[in-house]
């Protein structure tokens, strides 16, 4: 499924567009379209941990959301071997609107209780 960059990725502002494709009910690949030697690993932060922000309302614009948007939140992951070394990007959210194909990074509050790369053998254990 391809996805419109609505708001540019930080340091990546050259992306206009990116394919997501599912690994599996965790992970999941965001290609860049222009460029394919750009890609991500990305992870549902839901299966991992609490997990709740607002989103701001000048990217609820860019996406086009409302209350019946239907959204997939997903977090940049760095993996490494073992999997257990590999840490997450909370505080860097990407916000896919799935109803009209636009994606757009937002950047939590410094004040947040996430982290910028917080193991994910923190939460394997739970």
């Amino acid at each position: 499924m391809k996805f419109d960059i609505s708001v540019p990725l930080l340091g990546f502002d050259n992306i206009k567009q990116v394919e997501l494709q599912k690994i599996d009910d965790i992970f999941m690949k965001m290609r860049s379209v222009e460029d394919e030697h750009i890609s991500f690993t990305l992870i549902d932060p839901f299966v991992l941990r609490e997990y709740d922000f607002e989103v701001p309302t000048h990217i609820k614009e860019k996406l086009d959301i409302d209350e019946k948007s239907n959204l997939l939140i997903l977090n940049i992951v760095l993996l490494q071997t073992p999997i257990e070394n590999s840490v997450i990007n909370f505080i860097g959210p990407l916000v896919f609107n799935t109803d009209n194909n636009k994606v757009a990074q937002i950047i939590l509050a410094e004040s947040t209780q996430y982290g910028i790369a917080e193991k994910i053998s923190t939460f394997l254990d739970k």
